[in-house]
């Protein structure tokens, strides 16, 4: 069995260095750091034993960094970093409270889990109210300034947020269904779906008869309707469910423009609003492919 070499770096003594190393000598980085020069040549000697290198060279009254010195200035940066903003996190008045977040019910369950996840371990001293609604309700809150931070989905070329997702829209039916044979074609959406003017003025445009026998109010319910093979639905292509398939092709449905999804944080919001919508831009980041990342000026 190996022996357990982990060692701890002392904090203190890297910002000194780095001090030293910017500012070119130990007099100028003691008075920036309001402590004497005996200490700061104490604390950078200790990093020189730790290491069993030495890291400055004295050149005339200043000091330049050997090749060790210049690796290590390059991690210090960075230790120092992160430790200052995980300080600052954990401590700061603008990281504590708590802020509000509204999300379409269709992407709760895709999107928002891994967002709450990273921001609760960034700022553990935050609390999130998660508000899941319809787009045009969300819309309204942000108005009122009820909610901080929302995602909407709305029409590629309209919304006029942060795009932070683009998709096509497609027809969806349940698994092995053959609903979308049948006239008058039923169709099931939540009330004031904000897709749903769209899908209805696209089907009189195709001349395809339809009824909208299922209405629900709440997304949950409405998916229902569609799993059960009681009707279709038109939907933004990645909230594809495991029991859905899309309309075939050849079925002459009717083609519809594709949607974005929306980032909107609302005027004035806290920063700890800001802060979450860095994370939300940072899952689109990664869950979408780059030609549709982002809607071009």
């Amino acid at each position: 069995m190996g022996c357990d070499l982990t060692r701890n770096l002392d904090i203190s003594a890297l910002r000194s260095f780095v001090a030293v190393a910017e500012l070119g000598g130990m007099t100028r980085a003691a008075d920036k750091l309001n402590l004497t020069q005996s200490a700061v040549s104490m604390q950078v000697k200790r990093l020189e034993t730790v290491f069993e290198s030495p890291l400055l060279k004295r050149v005339g009254r200043g000091v330049i960094l050997t090749s060790e010195g210049q690796q290590l200035l390059s991690y210090s940066r960075q230790l120092l970093r992160l430790n200052d903003e995980t300080w600052q996190r954990m401590t700061h008045q603008a990281y504590e409270g708590q802020v509000v977040f509204g999300v379409p019910e269709d992407l709760v369950i895709p999107i928002v889990p891994p967002i709450m996840r990273e921001f609760a371990a960034a700022f553990p001293r935050a609390s999130i109210r998660l508000r899941s609604s319809q787009t045009l309700k969300l819309k309204e809150e942000l108005a009122a300034g009820s909610v901080d931070v929302i995602l909407t989905t709305e029409p590629y070329d309209i919304g006029t947020g942060e795009c932070l997702h683009r998709a096509p829209v497609r027809w969806f039916m349940a698994k092995g269904s053959t609903v979308y044979e049948r006239r008058p074609l039923p169709i099931a959406y939540e009330r004031k779906c904000i897709f749903m003017p769209l899908v209805v003025r696209a089907l009189d445009d195709a001349g395809i008869p339809w009824e909208m026998p299922y209405i629900a109010d709440d997304w949950r319910d409405m998916t229902t309707f569609v799993s059960a093979g009681l009707a279709i639905q038109a939907n933004m292509a990645h909230i594809q469910k495991s029991d859905w398939e899309v309309v075939p092709a050849d079925n002459g449905m009717p083609i519809l423009p594709d949607f974005g999804v929306f980032l909107y944080v609302r005027d004035n919001a806290p920063e700890l609003a800001l802060q979450l919508a860095g994370f939300v831009r940072d899952e689109y980041e990664l869950m979408a492919p780059p030609s549709l990342k982002n809607k071009p000026a």
